[in-house]
């Protein structure tokens, strides 16, 4: 509710919560490689050993992923990103005040994984609990504003890095941190437990909206499969984007590859509006196959075209294409195909699986390269992603068999007990 006692609509909860994405990612999350090196100078680490750190980061998001969707479930995402509000402060502070790079790296792990309450994830889950039927809706529509985090604190941390060493930015960061985006999810969380209240009046529960009626084991062998399909997707992308402008270059690139990897960013945007205007009123399946399945595609025509900039030009869209759409169906999928019910604990198994995946990515295409080359590293990275289409196929597959004559049910929601 704002000040003037008027609720807050669904189109101002999800700018709300763009603002505060754009924000956290861009504060937790992008500004680290532009400030790296220069923690790494203070403190006389090498740069790798700080990313070894930063990795073990996200790893430890994805541990605390299920706790954390659980309790979004338990005491709505508004509250649980409040309180990630203050840790992640907390924790740009404690980093920004460290006396030595074993207290750097402690803070950069406790800041990832408050990460997990206050980024997409959680995000999504707020959608769903506070904007209902509309959710799908919503969470395309916060993709696509929270799409511009690294396009503004990249060059924006670079900026300040010119006029401010590393310490007083990360203060800077933390200061944003309490003074926008918490007040911002205190008043999604008296949002949502009006809504709540709400809820509890009503004779019936509410109805949900599944797709199909999935026996328990199929059920719960969709739920592995997708499970497994974002993880492995998720391995792909990070190890591709973690070392994208040395990969290109050592393909023979050279000064092209940075040009080249600029396109990546666009292309996720573009990729999210056009969802925007034509995807929306169709089920998220189509969606899912086409966004991984041209991953593997964009680094297969990488490796055959190699060492030609069109070649790479076309890998690079196609790149951006697949993760701008996986973000997006990462939260309408397990929606559509599961309902609300327990859609925060969902998630966080999800994302544990993911982020465990994504932490070992970029050491385990750099172990291949170092073992037995590039371009065979790749090939390896690329059936990896193979897999993961498959699983989805898969998933299609399950999806239409146990969907009666094509039809939409509607059934009354009720708790899940399925986690992977």
């Amino acid at each position: 509710m704002t000040r003037d006692g008027r609720e807050l609509g669904p189109t101002a909860i999800v700018w709300l919560l763009g603002v505060s994405q754009i924000l956290g990612y861009g504060t937790l999350y992008y500004s680290f490689s532009i400030l790296a090196e220069d923690v790494a100078g203070t403190f006389g680490w090498p740069v790798s050993w700080l990313y070894g750190s930063f990795s073990l980061a996200l790893l430890a998001g994805g541990l605390v992923a299920p706790v954390v969707g659980r309790r979004i479930d338990r005491h709505g995402g508004g509250a649980v990103m409040a309180a990630g509000s203050v840790l992640a402060a907390a924790t740009l502070l404690a980093a920004s005040l460290a006396p030595n790079p074993w207290v750097f790296s402690a803070a950069v792990i406790a800041m990832q994984a408050s990460g997990s309450l206050v980024l997409y994830d959680a995000a999504f889950a707020v959608l769903v609990q506070t904007t209902g039927a509309g959710a799908r809706l919503r969470i395309t529509h916060l993709t696509l504003i929270a799409g511009f985090a690294s396009t503004i604190f990249w060059p924006l941390t670079s900026w300040l890095h010119g006029v401010l060493d590393w310490r007083a930015i990360m203060i800077g960061f933390a200061a944003v941190n309490l003074a926008i985006c918490l007040p911002i999810h205190l008043l999604i969380a008296g949002q949502h437990r009006r809504s709540r209240a709400a809820a509890l009046t009503m004779e019936a529960p509410p109805a949900v909206i599944h797709d199909s009626v999935m026996p328990p084991l199929v059920q719960r062998r969709v739920l592995w499969l997708v499970t497994g399909g974002f993880a492995l997707a998720g391995f792909t992308l990070s190890a591709v984007l973690n070392q994208m402008v040395p990969m290109l270059a050592a393909l023979g690139l050279g000064t092209s590859a940075l040009v080249v990897s600029t396109l990546f960013g666009p292309a996720q945007v573009l990729v999210r509006l056009v969802n925007m205007l034509i995807g929306l009123k169709r089920h998220p399946m189509p969606a899912t196959l086409i966004a991984i399945g041209i991953m593997p595609i964009a680094i297969l025509i990488l490796l055959l075209t190699a060492p030609l900039a069109a070649g790479a030009v076309v890998f690079a869209i196609l790149l951006g294409f697949s993760s701008g759409l996986k973000s997006i169906v990462q939260g309408t999928l397990p929606l559509a195909l599961f309902g609300s019910a327990s859609y925060g604990a969902r998630l966080g198994w999800m994302a544990f699986a993911r982020q465990v995946l994504a932490a070992a990515a970029p050491f385990v295409l750099a172990w291949l390269t170092g073992t037995i080359g590039l371009t065979y590293a790749l090939a390896i990275i690329t059936g990896v992603a193979a897999l993961g289409f498959l699983a989805f196929v898969e998933v299609a597959r399950l999806r239409q068999t146990h969907r009666p004559g094509g039809r939409t049910v509607v059934a009354e929601e009720q708790r899940s007990t399925i986690s992977p």
